[in-house]
């Protein structure tokens, strides 16, 4: 970071970072309550959602938006599907931003005895029922930042992964 910015620059700095930390977070909350108009204003029109090999990977903003609106996604919300991501790791070049961060799947535990929880209830808890590395390509619109393409693989133990973690220390 350059010292010798305008404190015009800095503040456009922050608001960028902030509004690409508010798209980010939406992910889960939209994902999880079928919002598939919010998704389809976070993404540009030629979008590209790459989920791996054994995963469908939707290309545009319409087919991306509606995955939320399907028969199989509509059955793991009513199971209580909860997307949980981490704090991302924002770089901002110009008119372009690379984000990364895990993302984690959650799901109720069905099985089990229930555990109590002083003032918080009892559940039989819930399971990652998979965690990912995510990778999201930004690009600055007259409407504000949208993703270009967002590229997760699973955190198995695989090269693809890493090489998404690896790629946000690189500098």
């Amino acid at each position: 970071m350059s010292v010798n910015r305008s404190l015009e620059d800095r503040i456009r700095a922050i608001e960028d970072r902030l509004e690409i930390y508010n798209l980010i977070a939406s992910h889960p909350p939209s994902a999880d309550t079928a919002g598939n108009d919010h998704i389809a204003a976070s993404w540009v029109e030629d979008g590209v959602f790459d989920r791996g090999e054994n995963l469908s990977s939707p290309r545009g903003r319409e087919s991306i938006a509606n995955q939320v609106l399907s028969l199989d996604h509509q059955a793991a919300i009513e199971r209580g599907l909860a997307h949980f991501t981490s704090l991302p790791h924002v770089e901002i070049e110009g008119d372009a931003a690379t984000v990364t961060s895990y993302l984690q799947i959650l799901v109720p535990q069905t099985q089990g005895d229930l555990v109590d929880v002083p003032n918080h209830g009892s559940s039989k808890g819930f399971r990652v029922h998979r965690m990912t590395a995510n990778r999201w390509e930004l690009v600055r619109t007259p409407q504000g930042w949208k993703i270009k393409r967002r590229t997760l693989r699973q955190l198995d133990g695989s090269e693809p992964a890493r090489k998404i973690l690896r790629q946000a220390i690189a500098r």
